[in-house]
């Protein structure tokens, strides 16, 4: 029925025995589903966040729930090349092996053009782009050397692919993920390596509640084709199936977790 969320999917064991790594992991969102989702689809996973704190907090509940065995977690900068690399290496010292990495840190902002900054445009798109430049490019080193394939999954957005007043600098981060993501797939696919990304519109989670007008979450959801927001596992499925073998003959591919596409 549109306007209401279709009941969760349970996991099928889809991703048995793999290693992931997720970024951004800690907390309501797109992220945290995502990590609850490869859980449930048997892998072991490593969360990572900026906020160490929360991060601790999901560690243990998930591990709670799913088993310390297959959760670990270790606070990660995106911004800084040597956290990536350690967050990186604690999945293969824990696990043997690095399996899937899925970049969902990123951040946002609203200000017009003329008003925007130079700090303002830098701060989100080193975290947005840049971030997942260096994540991808020290998973794909590592698979490339192990030699064993790999995928890797992006987080991008529909403003990537249209206009949003005020979200310039999120809409270039984004804009260069999706090429990022096209651009290292034919890199990788000479060693077995897959690369996608997800394009969501309007997921919703507490966080954005916070930073967004009521007025502007009213108009976003009018767009939707569904009359409604995504819940942050419906995004997650999408992310679970891009990492699975049920997808193994698509890279370099955008999907549009949305009615919303070019």
């Amino acid at each position: 029925m549109t306007g209401t969320p279709p009941p969760y999917v349970p996991g099928h064991g889809l991703l048995a025995g793999r290693t992931a790594v997720v970024t951004a992991a800690a907390g309501a969102g797109i992220g945290g589903a995502t990590a609850r989702r490869l859980l449930e689809e048997g892998a072991r996973v490593v969360l990572s966040d900026a906020h160490a704190r929360r991060l601790k907090d999901s560690e243990a509940a998930l591990a709670a729930e799913f088993g310390a065995d297959r959760v670990a977690s270790l606070p990660c900068d995106v911004t800084d090349e040597t956290q990536v690399a350690a967050l990186l290496d604690l999945a293969e010292e824990r696990h043997g092996r690095l399996d899937i990495v899925v970049n969902n840190a990123g951040l946002g902002g609203t200000a017009d053009l003329v008003d925007m900054t130079d700090e303002q445009w830098d701060k989100v798109l080193d975290v947005t782009l840049n971030g997942t430049f260096r994540c991808t490019r020290a998973a794909l080193r590592r698979m490339k050397a192990a030699g064993a394939g790999g995928v890797l999954v992006n987080n991008a957005s529909v403003v990537g692919w249209r206009a949003q007043r005020g979200q310039a600098h999120y809409a270039a981060a984004k804009a260069g993920v999706m090429a990022l993501t096209r651009c290292a797939a034919l890199e990788a696919a000479a060693y077995g390596v897959r690369v996608n990304a997800v394009s969501p519109s309007l997921a919703m989670h507490p966080h954005l509640v916070k930073v967004t007008t009521p007025e502007l979450l009213e108009e976003l959801t009018s767009r939707e084709a569904f009359g409604r927001y995504a819940e942050p596992w419906e995004v997650a499925n999408a992310i679970v199936f891009l990492a699975s073998g049920y997808a193994s003959y698509l890279t370099g591919e955008v999907l549009s977790v949305s009615s919303q596409h070019p």
